[in-house]
Formats: C-alpha cells, sequence, structure tokens
C-alpha cells in the first residue's frame, strides 16, 4: 500500500463530496481528503461499507445513502447535504460499475441503465454543485474517466461508452463555469487494485497483461489515484482546468 503524504494547506476546512465514496477508489479518495483536514461527504449505494468507512475515519467524515441513478433524489441529498456544510467546495464523480457484457445481451434498457450508472449522475452531481461553487466564485470539480475507452476494453461497450463521454462532458462543464473559477478537469485511471478487482477480474494470466502492457512493472494502488485527485483539487492546480490526466502506470 501507498500512502498520500503531501499535504495542501488550503484544503483544511474545505467542503468535498464524493459519489461512490463507500469502497475502492472512492474510499481512498474520501481518506485522503479527510487526511488534509477536509469536511467530507461521502454519497453511495452500499450503506453497509459506507458507514464502515465513517466509523473508521469519525469526525470530519459522513456518509449519505443515495441512489445516484435517481436524479430527483441526487438533487435532494445534494441539496441537504450542501445546506449543512455551506455547500461544496469539491465535487469529485467517481461512482462507476464496471460489469461486463457482450453486444448481442445489451438491451435498450440495459444500455439506459450502464449509462445512468456511469455517466448521467455526473452531469447532475456537477449541477447540483455549482450554484453554491458560483456564488464564491471558486470551486474545484474531478471526473473519473478510465483509460478503458482509451485501450478498448473487451466486454463492456456500455461502459466504455459512458467513460469516454466523460472526458467530453469534463470539456463541457470547464468551458462554461471558467468564468465563474470553477476549475474541471478529469482522471483516468488504469488498472487499480482495488477488492472488487482482484477478486473478480485478477488472474494471474492478466496480471501478466498488465505489468506487460504498462511501462512501470507495478500494481496501482486506489491511494495513487486518490493523490492525484486532492493535488487537482488544491491550489496547488489553482491554473489547471479541461485537462485530462493519466494514472496508469503508462499503459495507454
Amino acid at each position: 500500500m501507498t500512502s498520500l503524504t503531501a499535504i495542501y494547506p488550503d484544503l483544511k476546512g474545505a467542503t468535498v463530496a464524493v459519489t461512490g465514496g463507500a469502497s475502492g477508489i472512492g474510499a481512498a479518495i474520501v481518506a485522503a481528503f479527510h487526511r488534509q483536514g477536509a469536511r467530507v461527504v461521502a454519497f453511495d449505494i452500499n450503506e453497509v461499507a459506507g458507514q464502515a468507512l465513517i466509523a473508521r475515519l469519525g469526525a470530519g467524515a459522513s456518509f449519505v445513502p443515495l441512489d445516484l441513478t435517481d436524479p430527483e433524489a441526487l438533487k435532494l441529498a445534494f441539496a441537504e447535504a450542501g445546506a449543512a456544510c455551506g455547500g461544496f467546495d469539491i465535487l469529485v464523480n467517481n461512482a462507476a460499475h464496471d460489469d461486463r457484457h457482450s453486444i448481442e445481451d445489451v438491451t435498450p434498457a440495459y444500455w439506459r441503465e450502464r449509462l445512468a450508472v456511469n455517466l448521467d449522475h455526473q452531469f447532475f452531481a456537477a449541477q447540483a454543485v455549482i450554484p453554491s461553487m458560483r456564488q464564491k466564485k471558486a470551486g474545484a470539480i474531478v471526473n473519473m474517466s478510465s483509460i478503458a475507452w482509451r485501450v478498448g476494453l473487451e466486454m463492456a461497450p456500455a461502459y466504455v461508452t459512458a467513460k469516454a463521454a466523460i472526458e467530453g462532458l469534463t470539456h463541457a462543464l470547464a468551458r462554461d463555469l471558467g468564468g465563474d473559477g470553477i476549475r474541471v478537469n478529469c482522471v483516468l485511471p488504469g488498472f487499480v487494485r482495488t477488492e472488487r478487482q482482484v477478486e473478480k477480474w485478477l488472474t494471474p494470466e492478466f496480471a501478466a497483461t498488465v505489468k506487460s502492457s504498462q511501462c512501470l512493472k507495478m500494481f496501482i494502488e486506489p491511494e495513487d489515484v486518490a493523490a492525484m485527485v486532492v493535488m487537482l483539487a488544491s491550489d496547488s492546480a489553482r491554473a489547471v482546468t479541461n485537462q485530462t490526466l493519466v494514472v496508469d502506470a503508462g499503459w495507454s
């Protein structure tokens, strides 16, 4: 495991929303902002994992159970959580689900559901936090995509499509919001050794593929991705917006 060592003083006391924050990369992002002294709210459908994370982190972190595919529920949850903390300074759109699916098996309903899980909520979460950021004339949004669309992940056309669209969404939001002092960037992780990825996909054969495809012969840990996200949200990146940053050990 790696650990986040850089401290950004401007993040102390900042209010941060992280979607999909209960486990995996999301939990590492929540923990990384908490370590900075930020007030972090994790939104996730997994209540058991979310409550366990908050119990482990203690004061300064909170959890809101939320089905992000329900735009009305998302709007209400963000409004209530934002009001309680004086509005969010930072949004990390992290939630996603990389189920595999064949072209032949995809129905119109499944296609829409996959885009709702992996793409739609990123726009609606941004929409929910933008008004308070505009009032402050400052804010940072980090959208999590994936190298999946760049390397052509097999058996996941809906997931790959959503991840490609997130980069486009990032550029659109960055252009529209720059005049309000709001920065929007995109992070593309490679294969990250989360518990779920290890359980579902990390066979010896795939492990060999990962390391042979990367320039760096290592496994990327959730904390490696979290470190990039935290830096982008900090004032150290105050001149960085409309950018895509890749954390894949040189795969793509």
